[in-house]
């Protein structure tokens, strides 16, 4: 099988890639990114050593694929994944719109003249904020826990939300291009007769992710505690309550093997939740606290700063995924975290790279 990952020298993209190589040597694997995030360069030797093709291009110019010949699937990993992209002075929105939303435009004109199936790695910011901001919630153990008491929005409930829940905006300028993404690619499956998956993802993590927060908290924090970087909790009294959980890139190998041989006619939903789950959530101040057993003390201050699209609370319900494909997550949030942990204590000044 002949496998596009876009995006290959990001954290997710080269983590897939690899797990991909290790699965099945079989597979052909080829990649393309434009090396544009900070640290992006150092994975492409390693990626070459397994026999992966790696192509520097920018899916955002249609001719940069032209030169690619077939395959058999494209797995869409390439994307600005903050949610202050656009917002926070420091980058475009016409950028973000490009990034996000063109590229995966020329992925399925590409698809479209190749007849391949596409795999777009979609995410939890694609879900309403209205509703999430309004969840009454309560402190337990230093982490924010939904009331069970209250009059939940349809799709959301103590376990997690899930793909019934509301999409509709606000939900930030990077989930709408993700939204738009996810409603583009099923319409040019349908239309033109090739496989879409869209796995919408909660937070990835795990070593080799680039420590910057709005590409990965949990690597951020790690790497900051490490480091002796001083940290901030933004928002919702600065206590460091709100709470997201997390998923190790390789555990969604097993589900797209799955996902590469169902036959095209198949009833099985288009559009799953990818994630760790209750069991794999953590709150900022319980991170700290992991990261404190491990690295010894570090400054975080606590502000009263207020951020647009902040929750207080995120996690992913991916019990559909777990009645359809038989798919759970196999590495605990204590197993990602010991991982990047071990690969701070080599690389000690990893966030200088990730900022450079």
């Amino acid at each position: 099988m002949r496998i596009l990952i876009t995006g290959i020298c990001g954290f997710v993209g080269s983590t897939i890639a690899k797990s991909l190589r290790r699965y099945s040597a079989e597979h052909q694997i080829i990649g393309i990114d434009n090396f544009s995030r900070p640290g992006s360069w150092i994975n492409k030797e390693p990626l070459q050593k397994l026999d992966i093709t790696v192509i520097h291009g920018d899916i955002r110019n249609g001719s940069d694929l032209e030169a690619i010949s077939a395959v058999d699937w494209v797995i869409d990993a390439a994307a600005n994944p903050s949610v202050l992209a656009g917002v926070d002075g420091k980058s475009s929105s016409l950028q973000l719109v490009q990034n996000n939303l063109q590229g995966t435009i020329n992925l399925l004109e590409f698809c479209k003249r190749h007849r391949a199936g596409f795999v777009l790695l979609s995410t939890s910011r694609v879900y309403s904020i209205l509703g999430l901001s309004k969840l009454k919630v309560t402190e337990i153990d230093r982490a924010f826990h939904p009331l069970p008491k209250q009059d939940f929005p349809v799709g959301i409930s103590p376990k997690g939300v899930r793909e019934s829940y509301s999409t509709t905006p606000p939900v930030s300028l990077y989930g709408s291009t993700k939204v738009a993404s996810e409603h583009l690619a099923l319409e040019y499956g349908a239309t033109f007769n090739f496989p879409v998956w869209i796995n919408r993802c909660g937070v990835m993590a795990g070593a080799g992710q680039f420590g910057h927060p709005g590409q990965g908290i949990f690597a951020f924090w790690v790497h900051s505690f490490r480091e002796k970087r001083p940290l901030k909790y933004i928002g919702f009294g600065g206590n460091g309550y709100q709470v997201r959980d997390c998923l190790h890139p390789q555990d969604l190998i097993f589900l797209l093997e799955k996902q590469f041989a169902e036959p095209l006619n198949t009833t099985n939903p288009k559009i799953l939740n990818i994630s760790g789950g209750i069991r794999n959530s953590m709150s900022l101040r319980q991170l700290t606290a992991w990261c404190e057993d491990r690295f010894g003390h570090n400054e975080v201050i606590q502000t009263n700063t207020e951020r647009p699209f902040d929750i207080p609370w995120m996690v992913l319900d991916a019990s559909e995924a777990a009645k359809v494909w038989d798919w759970t997550p196999q590495t605990s949030i204590y197993e990602v975290l010991r991982e990047i942990s071990d690969f701070a204590d080599i690389h000690k000044e990893w966030s200088k790279l990730s900022a450079a």
